[in-house]
C-alpha cells in the first residue's frame, strides 16, 4: 500500500498575538507622549507666569529707582541754589580785605598820634599853670582829657578784625563799644549742646565745644536759612548778611568753656533800624 504524503499548512494563530502586543505598545507610547506633552505645557505655563511676575517686579523697582533719582536730583538742585545764594552774600573780594587791613593800620596810626598829642597837651598845660587856683580850675579839664586818654588806650588795646572792627573780649569791652554808639549789641549765652536762643532778629544754636582748643561749632538761623559754622575759634568774628542789607552783621564768641559758650551779635544801626521798620 502506498502512503500519500501529508500536506502541512502554516498556522496563522500567532499573527493576531503580535499585532495585539504592537497595538498595546503604541497605545502606551501615545499615553506617555500625551503625559510628557501635558507636563511640558504645565511647566511652560508656570515659567511664563513666573517670568511675567519677575518682569512686573523689575518694572516696579525700576520705577521706584527712577523716582528716587529724580527726587535726589531735585534736592541737589535746591541745595546748590542755597549754597550759591549764601556764597554770593558772604563773598568778599581780596581788594576789600586789603583795603580793610590798610584802614586798620591807618586807624592805629591815627590813634597813636592823637594819644601822643593829648599827652603833650596835658603836660604842657600842667607845666604852665603853676598856681593853686589854676591847677584847681584845670582839674576838670585834666580829668576829661584823662578819660579820653583811657578810652583811646582801651581802643588801642582791644582786638581788631581784618575789616578794622573792634572785637570785645569781655563784657567791659563790649560796654565801651556800646558807648561809641555805632552799632547795636546783643549778648547771648548757650549752656549746652542743642540749646537755641533768639539774638536780635535771628536764632543761634550750640552744636559742639572743644574747650582745650578754644573752638566751637554753632548753627545760625537767618532769613529762613540754616548756616552751620564748624570749628570756629574764640574771638574769631563770623560775618553774614541778613534782610537784604549791604552791611554785614558780626557774631563773636568771646567765652568758651566746658559745654558752654558766650558772646554777642553786633548789628549796624542802619540794619537795626530797617529790621524794626519791617517788624512794625
Amino acid at each position: 500500500m502506498s502512503e500519500e504524503p501529508e500536506n502541512f499548512q502554516p498556522t496563522t494563530e500567532s499573527s493576531p498575538r503580535w499585532m495585539g502586543m504592537a497595538i498595546v505598545g503604541l497605545a502606551a507610547l501615545s499615553l506617555i507622549g500625551v503625559g510628557l506633552a501635558w507636563n511640558a505645557t504645565s511647566h511652560a505655563r508656570a515659567a511664563e507666569q513666573a517670568l511675567s511676575t519677575q518682569s512686573k517686579t523689575f518694572q516696579q523697582n525700576e520705577d521706584r529707582i527712577t523716582q528716587r533719582v529724580a527726587q535726589a536730583e531735585q534736592t541737589n538742585a535746591q541745595m546748590q541754589g542755597e549754597l550759591n545764594l549764601v556764597g554770593d552774600k558772604l563773598k568778599l573780594t581780596e581788594g576789600q580785605l586789603a583795603a580793610a587791613r590798610t584802614q586798620v593800620r591807618q586807624t592805629r596810626a591815627d590813634y597813636t598820634k592823637k594819644l601822643s598829642a593829648m599827652e603833650t597837651t596835658v603836660n604842657g598845660e600842667l607845666a604852665t599853670k603853676a598856681n593853686a587856683d589854676d591847677v584847681a580850675a584845670l582839674g576838670t579839664d585834666v580829668n576829661g582829657v584823662k578819660t579820653d586818654l583811657d578810652s583811646t588806650k582801651g581802643n588801642l588795646q582791644m582786638l581788631r578784625s581784618e575789616h578794622g572792627e573792634l572785637i570785645a573780649r569781655n563784657h567791659e569791652e563790649l560796654e565801651q563799644l556800646r558807648r561809641m554808639g555805632e552799632k547795636d549789641y546783643y549778648e547771648f549765652t548757650l549752656n549746652s549742646k542743642g540749646q537755641k536762643q533768639h539774638v536780635g532778629n535771628m536764632q543761634v544754636e550750640l552744636r559742639g565745644v572743644n574747650a582745650k582748643k578754644h573752638q566751637f561749632t554753632m548753627a545760625l538761623y537767618v532769613d529762613d536759612m540754616r548756616l552751620e559754622k564748624k570749628n570756629k575759634s574764640i574771638n574769631e568774628p563770623i560775618y553774614f548778611y541778613a534782610g537784604g542789607s549791604r552791611a554785614p552783621l558780626e557774631l563773636v564768641v568771646n567765652q568758651v568753656s566746658n559745654k558752654k559758650i558766650a558772646g554777642y551779635l553786633s548789628v549796624p544801626k542802619a540794619v537795626a533800624t530797617s529790621a524794626k521798620a519791617n517788624g512794625s
